[in-house]
C-alpha cells in the first residue's frame, strides 16, 4: 500500500496553499495535489497557519438514505439506485468556521458523513476501477434545514445555504473506505455512530454510478450519506464529525 498522506489547504501570510499535515505542522507544497506537487520549505507550526477546506469543489454530489440504519430510522425502503443530489461549492466551509443558522429556517440538522475527493477526471468508470479516480477521504457535514426540506418537497434550498457544507480538515490518501467508523458529537455528546460497512451503496458503486450520470472533475466531492441519529442544532452548539482514520471536523453554530 502506498504511503498515507494528509493533504490540507492553509492560509499563511495572506496566501492559500496546499500542504502536507504532520505532527510537526504543515509542510508547504508547490503545485497542485491533483496534477503534481513537491515539498517547498520547512514545516510551519499549526499555530501559525489557518486550515481551510482541503479543496474547493466545483460540485458536491451527495447521497440520501445510504445507510441501512438511517433508512430504517426514516421509514424508507432500501433504494434501488443511489439517491443523489447536489450541494453548491459556495456552501463549503473549513474546520473551525461557523455554520450560520438561516433566518428562514426553524430546524437545522447535523449529518455526519464520509466524503471522498475526486483526483482524476471520471466518466463512465466501472466499479472495479472507481477507486483509481479517488484522491482520498475526508470528513463532511451535510447540514440540512429539515423544515424547509419537508416544506419544499425537494432538497435544493434546504441543503444549499452558505456554510451548509463543512469539509475537512485533510484529504487522507491510502485509506480503504469500506469499514470506517462515522460519528457525530454535539456539544461533546455522541449522537451518531455507525460504520461505512452499513452503506447500502459502497464508495466504488457510488463513484461508478455518479460517473455514468455526470462527469466528475478533480476536486469534486462525493458525500456518501449519513448514519442513523440525525438531529437538530441551535446557535451556540458545537458539532463535530469524526471518521475513523480520517480525522475530526469541528464547527460552531451561530445565528
Amino acid at each position: 500500500m502506498a504511503e498515507q498522506k494528509r493533504f490540507v489547504r492553509f492560509l499563511h501570510d495572506g496566501r492559500w496553499r496546499y500542504g502536507l499535515l504532520a505532527q510537526k505542522g504543515v509542510t508547504p507544497l508547490k503545485g497542485s495535489i491533483f496534477s503534481g506537487w513537491e515539498r517547498s520549505g520547512r514545516p510551519l507550526p499549526l499555530a501559525r497557519v489557518r486550515l481551510g477546506p482541503p479543496c474547493r469543489p466545483g460540485k458536491i454530489v451527495a447521497v440520501g438514505v445510504n445507510y441501512r440504519g438511517h433508512a430504517r430510522e426514516m421509514g424508507h425502503d432500501l433504494p434501488e439506485d443511489p439517491k443523489i443530489f447536489l450541494k453548491p461549492g459556495t456552501a463549503v466551509i473549513g474546520p473551525g468556521e461557523d455554520i450560520r443558522y438561516p433566518s428562514m429556517a426553524s430546524r437545522v440538522d447535523y449529518e455526519a458523513e464520509l466524503a471522498v475527493v475526486v483526483g482524476r477526471r471520471c466518466r463512465n468508470v466501472p466499479k472495479e476501477e472507481a477507486m483509481d479516480h479517488i484522491l482520498g477521504c475526508t470528513c463532511f457535514n451535510d447540514v440540512t434545514a429539515r423544515d424547509l426540506q419537508k416544506k419544499d418537497g425537494q432538497w435544493a434550498r434546504a441543503k444549499s445555504f452558505d456554510t451548509f457544507a463543512p469539509l475537512g480538515p485533510a484529504i487522507v490518501t491510502g485509506i480503504d473506505p469500506s469499514d470506517l467508523v462515522v460519528e457525530s458529537w454535539l456539544n461533546g455528546r455522541r449522537k451518531q455512530s455507525s460504520s461505512t460497512a452499513d452503506l447500502i451503496f459502497s464508495v466504488p458503486e457510488l463513484v461508478s454510478f455518479i460517473s455514468r450520470v455526470m462527469t466528475l472533475l478533480p476536486g469534486d466531492v462525493i458525500a456518501t450519506g449519513t448514519p442513523a441519529g440525525i438531529g437538530p442544532m441551535v446557535p451556540g452548539d458545537r458539532i463535530e464529525v469524526r471518521v475513523g482514520g480520517v480525522g475530526s471536523l469541528l464547527n460552531r453554530v451561530v445565528r
